[in-house]
């Protein structure tokens, strides 16, 4: 009889970063972003499906699962390895999605990220946020920006996440993680309650509704540093998608408070490296000028590309900035490179090898 224990340590083992199971199907493993079949473990039932979650979440939150027909939460190894797991129903069965989650928090050194996100962990106030496709590494960064500030500041963080995911030890800071589900029902009442917690810093793991977004800003407006994700692909795209899931009405004012709340956006999605196994971010970096706070409060958010493209030297990079950089110290493929670009046309010609003149 498999076990999820027996699947997962064999995927820990090759280095997979997802596992997913399907009914009538072997496992698959996501290794450097293929997928293989685990071809040594059997397909997977219905019954093996309903038994492994069961054991996972327990009466409470099964139940809560075939209500919902879907089910956010973390697990855990006998060998302390962690996961965040999606349990779904797809064809009237189950199907789950694991993402497995490293033990310890890299540093920001470590990530190849460029160093002007370690100074923004020393922002007193405001808003950062990390975005991305799903899988670009974002709670990595986060809780790399977190475990800086825990080993060089006093501070008070309070997390909001669905679900917990790194699990952050107290060093100079005091931390509390709350996971949705468990600990609070939903984001917005956690960041309510959280800003008479007394807190210093707020992470919120992300930004997916009117509600909770709303709240996130007030908590920035109010003076606390304030760290949140969202999924989209760059900076400005990010700015659009939060004026847009305000109703019209209400686009002027929270254009305005946005300007006077947001510090950065940290936009970033990975590459599989050539030099050795693994994977390399690469990233766009706004920084909120006067320029750019003038640009979002009178509706301008066009201009913000051609900003960061002429502001480099205070730290901002367009997303086609770091793939030049990552291909040109030998980190990723070129056709890689060009074809995940904003302009292939551009980044073709940008790559394309000089020709020495004799």
């Amino acid at each position: 009889m498999i076990t999820i224990q027996e699947i997962l340590k064999k995927a820990i083992a090759a280095g997979a970063s997802d596992i997913h199971t399907n009914v009538t199907m072997r496992p698959i493993m996501r290794i450097n972003t293929e997928l293989i079949e685990m071809a040594d473990l059997p397909e997977i039932t219905q019954e093996d499906s309903k038994r492994m979650l069961h054991d996972m979440v327990g009466d409470a939150k099964y139940a809560i699962f075939e209500e919902k027909r879907d089910l956010d939460f973390s697990t855990k190894l006998d060998d302390g390895h962690r996961f965040r797991v999606n349990a779904h129903y797809q064809r009237e069965t189950i199907g789950m999605s694991f993402r497995a989650i490293s033990s310890s928090i890299p540093e920001l050194a470590n990530l190849h990220l460029p160093e002007v996100i370690s100074q923004l962990t020393e922002l007193p106030r405001g808003l950062i946020l990390v975005t991305g496709p799903t899988g670009s590494g974002k709670s990595t960064t986060l809780a790399s920006m977190i475990n800086r500030i825990n080993n060089n500041f006093k501070h008070r963080i309070i997390t909001l996440e669905d679900p917990v995911e790194y699990a952050l030890e107290n060093n100079k800071c005091m931390i509390e993680q709350r996971e949705i589900g468990d600990d609070c029902p939903e984001f917005a009442s956690g960041l309510k309650h959280a800003l008479r917690q007394d807190p210093d810093i707020i992470l919120v793991g992300e930004m997916r509704d009117l509600e909770t977004t709303s709240s996130t800003i007030t908590a920035a407006e109010t003076g606390h540093l304030v760290l949140s994700t969202l999924h989209t692909v760059n900076a400005y795209q990010t700015i659009e998608r939060i004026v847009d899931i305000y109703p019209g009405a209400q686009q002027n004012q929270i254009r305005s408070m946005l300007a006077n709340t947001l510090q950065a956006v940290i936009s970033q999605t990975l590459f599989k490296r050539i030099d050795e196994k693994g994977m390399v971010p690469c990233v766009e970096i706004l920084l909120c000028t006067s320029a750019v706070r003038n640009c979002i409060r009178e509706d301008r958010v066009y201009e913000i590309p051609n900003i960061i493209e002429t502001s480099r030297r205070v730290g901002m990079q367009l997303m086609d900035h770091s793939i030049m950089d990552m291909y040109s110290k030998g980190y990723i493929a070129r056709d890689e490179a060009v074809m995940r670009s904003s302009n292939p046309a551009k980044m073709e010609k940008a790559l394309a090898p000089q020709k020495t003149i004799v």
